[in-house]
């Protein structure tokens, strides 16, 4: 997620400001040139498959036949500052996706409704706990949980079966791999990996015992000058040894998967679903084929796999939506048991549904029976709602992590970073 710093003003610095424009978003509603009710929701791109948001607004307007859903895609880039913007204006979207690490940012700006009353109608005891928690703060809920994702290895299975490299169970067999791969094919990198793909070190951090943050007395501390994090950061230098990406740069800049995976030249490299079909369309688009593998990001020993980032994105009601019941009910449908069902069949499990119910089974061998095995050690970033300014660009993490690759010492970088954490998440 790529973000810039708002003029020392962070998410949750917003509160004054939308507190005070008092517009509670309970008027007559916006209406489109014909005199129809509609609702604007903003969704990621990437996050709704184009057949599963068309069924869900065609139930929906067919229980509401004089309202209208107005769906816009947005970008991930910019978009902390885009929401907080539109939050604080008088007709913002009136269902918004945000991404689950952001949620409580938003929440305490007083820019989401107070969902906790409509709980029952959402169906919230049917979903998943540990996605619960970063749509609730105070044991308030402001959002509905959607999905969640995490990162899996992707391999070239003609690369790996030309190197004699099969699928590592540990950390160890890995490097070995990545060895054997360097040497089968010097053309070849035997992983893509940019210097800066933080959701990545934050799991081997949590290898180590360690956290990005920690609450100390009523006040949060970063951890990056940790023994813990020094040693998540060089097994995370040793892999990216092996690849020829830039030390400045994030997994999205330029985006792996289409625009560097699709080139050629790449034996392996770490990315989520999307990014998975996305590398496959674009593969296919050039005239070439797709052959790819997947398997846990090892741990350190075979009986575990690497703990990963279980990130994930959860549906907000905008406090000054104009109509706000009819967003509650959109939310509640496109939440609710049957079209999760529907989400994860067409997402063929790249995405996890937030209840059990609606789980996908995955075939033998996809990207999605990797991601479940994977996920089980899944964690997500402390719940606060100063996190969302720690992502800000530019995010303390990703300098951190520059730094130690061009050779700066862990600790000294970690130091710098923690500071920079402690300022962020404690406003």
């Amino acid at each position: 997620m790529k973000r810039k710093l708002i003029a020392a003003v962070g998410v949750a610095g917003m509160v004054i400001g939308l507190a005070a424009c008092g517009d509670s978003g309970d008027d007559k509603g916006k209406t489109d040139a014909n005199g129809n009710k509609e609702i604007t929701v903003w969704v990621m791109d990437g996050s709704a498959p184009k057949a599963w948001i068309d069924e869900v607004n065609k139930e929906f307007e067919a229980k509401h036949p004089n309202t209208k859903v107005k769906v816009e895609i947005q970008q991930w880039k910019g978009i902390q500052e885009k929401v907080t913007t539109a939050l604080s204006e008088t007709t913002p979207p009136d269902v918004i996706e945000l991404g689950n690490t952001q949620t409580a940012g938003y929440a305490v700006t007083g820019g989401l409704a107070d969902l906790t009353g409509d709980k029952a109608k959402l169906g919230a005891d049917a979903w998943q706990k540990s996605m619960l928690a970063s749509a609730e703060i105070d044991g308030k809920l402001y959002s509905a949980p959607w999905y969640a994702a995490n990162r899996v290895v992707v391999y070239d299975k003609k690369a790996y079966a030309k190197a004699g490299v099969t699928p590592p169970t540990t950390r160890d067999e890995w490097i070995a791999g990545l060895e054997k791969l360097k040497a089968a094919d010097a053309s070849t990198q035997p992983i893509y990996l940019p210097g800066q793909s933080w959701y990545v070190l934050a799991g081997f951090i949590w290898d180590e015992g360690g956290d990005l943050a920690v609450k100390d007395g009523g006040k949060w501390k970063g951890q990056l000058s940790t023994p813990q994090a020094a040693s998540a950061m060089d097994f995370y230098k040793k892999l990216q040894s092996f690849s020829t990406a830039p030390k400045d740069k994030d997994e999205a800049t330029p985006q792996q998967s289409t625009d560097i995976v699709p080139k050629g030249g790449v034996a392996s490299w770490i990315g989520l679903g999307w990014e998975a079909s996305g590398a496959e369309k674009a593969l296919k688009d050039a005239g070439k084929e797709a052959d790819f593998g997947y398997f846990p990001i090892p741990g350190k020993t075979a009986a575990t796999s690497g703990t990963v980032f279980l990130g994930g994105s959860n549906l907000a009601v905008a406090e000054r939506s104009k109509n706000k019941d009819l967003a509650k009910e959109w939310l509640a449908l496109a939440a609710g048991k049957d079209q999760m069902t529907k989400y994860a069949a067409e997402t063929k499990g790249a995405l996890l549904p937030n209840q059990v119910g609606a789980n996908f089974t995955a075939p033998a061998g996809s990207f999605a029976e990797a991601m479940a095995k994977a996920g089980v050690n899944g964690k997500i970033t402390p719940v606060t709602p100063g996190w969302a300014n720690v992502e800000t660009e530019p995010n303390p993490i990703k300098e951190f992590m520059t730094k130690v690759l061009k050779g700066e010492d862990a600790a000294k970088a970690g130091e710098a970073a923690d500071k920079e954490i402690a300022a962020r998440i404690n406003k």
